[in-house]
C-alpha cells in the first residue's frame, strides 16, 4: 500500500498493491492491520455504494456533523470521477481550499477524505461505480453540505455547471460563506 499526502493535512491517497496475472487480478483494498502500520488510525463501521449512469452526474459536497462526523475512503470499482474534498475548519490554515483528483477503476487509488472535509465527486464517465467507507453511520439529522458551484471554493469541474446533473438537494446546499462552523 502507498500513502501520499495531498495539498490538505489528513487527506492522502492511498493506492493498495494489486497483483494480476492471466486470469485477473488480486487485491487487498483494505487491511486494518496495514492501516495500524501506516500510522492511519481509521476504524471503518459502514460501506457504502453508488452508481451514477450518466457522465457529469455530480453527487456532494457532502458531510456530516458532529456527532455523527465520518471519515470516508472513496475508491471507484468502475469508471471514472473527479473527485473532489474541501477544508471546512475554519481553524485551519487550508480553509476553504480544496484537492480535486482522478480516481478510476484503472489507476486504483483511493482517496482519505478525514472529518472536517466536504467531499464530492463529478462522474467521467457512464455507469460509473463509487465504493467507499465511512468512520461513522449515517444519520439524516447530521447530513450536511456545501455548494458545489459555489465560485470562492474555484473548483473547476470537469463540465459546465449548466450542463452537470445533480439533485435538488445538492443543489441547494449553503456556500461556504454561510456554513454554519462545524468544525474548528
Amino acid at each position: 500500500m502507498i500513502v501520499e499526502d495531498t495539498a490538505l493535512d489528513g487527506v492522502k491517497i492511498i493506492t493498495p498493491k494489486k497483483f494480476g496475472d492471466e486470469r485477473g487480478f488480486f487485491s487487498e483494498t483494505y487491511t486494518q492491520s496495514k492501516w495500524d502500520a501506516a500510522g492511519l488510525p481509521f476504524r471503518f463501521v459502514q460501506d457504502n455504494h453508488s452508481l451514477s449512469a450518466a457522465i457529469g452526474v455530480i453527487r456532494g459536497l457532502h458531510f456530516q456533523s458532529a456527532p455523527f462526523a465520518q471519515d470516508k475512503l472513496i475508491r471507484v470499482l468502475r469508471g471514472r470521477i473527479l473527485d473532489v474534498a474541501v477544508d471546512i475548519r475554519r481553524s485551519s490554515k487550508t480553509f476553504g481550499k480544496h484537492v480535486a483528483l482522478e480516481l478510476s477503476s484503472d489507476n486504483w487509488r483511493q482517496l482519505l477524505v478525514p472529518i472536517g472535509f466536504a467531499h464530492g465527486f463529478c462522474t467521467l464517465e457512464p455507469n460509473t461505480e463509487v465504493f467507499y467507507k465511512v468512520t461513522n453511520y449515517y444519520s439524516p439529522q447530521n447530513d450536511r453540505g456545501l455548494a458545489f458551484d459555489d465560485p470562492d471554493l474555484g473548483i473547476e469541474w470537469p463540465f459546465p455547471i449548466s450542463d452537470v446533473q445533480a439533485n435538488a438537494r445538492d443543489r441547494s446546499w449553503p456556500r461556504l460563506r454561510d456554513l454554519v462552523d462545524m468544525f474548528e
